[in-house]
């Protein structure tokens, strides 16, 4: 099938915003914290994976997720790996990704309940462009402050260690078990698929890419598996609906035309893949019809936060 418009579902959270612009337009009384993309049918499967925007006007909790194995012995079944994609976030924002030094289960269990695990997460400035991979198992946190795209397996188990005073329970039993407890490896730097596409994250469960195409182009996407598709920046047209900031899009096998509007288009993209596929764009042009990739002897990595990707 060809790429779908989706819905958006409002999450409301203590933490979350009443001013959504430019990703969404609707004025809501409470304060959202996430707007959760899903499709329109509701008769149609749960996808594996979840799209959502988080809208951070105070720091979230300090948490965890169960990886699948462990979260299919507690009776669940997967667990949850995700990445970010920063959209917008105010001066020295931050987010939190693994503990800073290694840790005993019995030193996380008393820091969870003193309340020092705060301090031990490794907490990270965060800015636009910026994407992060929080492996399932990986205390972490988000800061005030941020816009985040994020792409994850479909599930909602959260075990909290820490939630700046608010009246929610913490998980810290839960959380000794399934936590990773060594330090956190350094994010893979991204790499330049071809002049357009950008591999931000790649693991065994999804790949999540930017696309920017420039303007006044003609483009076919073409998906082999369960695919997410966010504008978030510039406007387009997909198949024959208009795109535009904060729109996104669901398809599951087919081909998609894109045509760009005049100030181009940026889009992420994340797709229920190990490996980016070679064959996802394609430019559509009399005279070239093959995708601009760039040579593998010479390819570059190219800054996280550029709006022009150009050799």
């Amino acid at each position: 099938m060809s790429f779908e418009r989706t819905t958006a579902r409002v999450i409301f959270k203590p933490w979350g915003r009443y001013d959504l612009g430019p990703w969404n337009g609707d004025g809501y009384q409470g304060a959202v914290g996430e707007l959760l993309f899903e499709r329109t049918d509701p008769q149609t499967p749960d996808p594996s994976l979840l799209l959502k925007l988080l809208f951070t006007r105070q720091d979230l909790s300090i948490q965890v997720h169960p990886d699948d194995d462990c979260a299919k012995k507690m009776g669940m079944a997967n667990g949850k790996t995700e990445a970010w994609y920063v959209l917008a976030a105010d001066e020295d924002a931050r987010v939190g990704i693994g503990l800073g030094r290694p840790l005993t289960k019995t030193e996380l269990k008393n820091s969870i309940a003193d309340g020092s695990i705060a301090d031990l997460v490794d907490w990270r400035i965060a800015g636009a462009g910026d994407a992060f991979f929080v492996k399932a198992g990986t205390i972490h946190g988000i800061g005030a402050g941020l816009v985040i795209a994020e792409i994850q397996q479909r599930s909602d188990t959260t075990f909290r260690l820490f939630d700046h005073g608010r009246s929610r329970d913490l998980h810290a039993d839960q959380a000794v078990v399934v936590a990773d407890l060594a330090l956190t490896k350094p994010d893979a730097i991204p790499i330049n698929l071809t002049v357009e596409r950008i591999k931000l994250v790649s693991c065994p469960f999804f790949v999540f890419e930017r696309v920017d195409l420039p303007p006044k182009t003609a483009w076919e996407i073409q998906v082999e598996c369960e695919t997410w598709a966010l504008v978030i920046g510039g406007e387009a047209t997909i198949g024959f609906m208009r795109a535009r900031v904060g729109d996104a899009f669901y398809a599951d096998e087919g081909k998609t035309a894109v045509a760009v509007g005049g100030n181009g288009v940026t889009i992420l993209l994340a797709y229920a893949a190990s490996i980016p596929y070679p064959n996802l764009l394609r430019e559509l042009d009399d005279e070239v019809t093959k995708p601009r990739a760039i040579d593998q002897a010479k390819s570059v990595v190219l800054p996280f936060g550029s709006t022009e990707i150009r050799l």
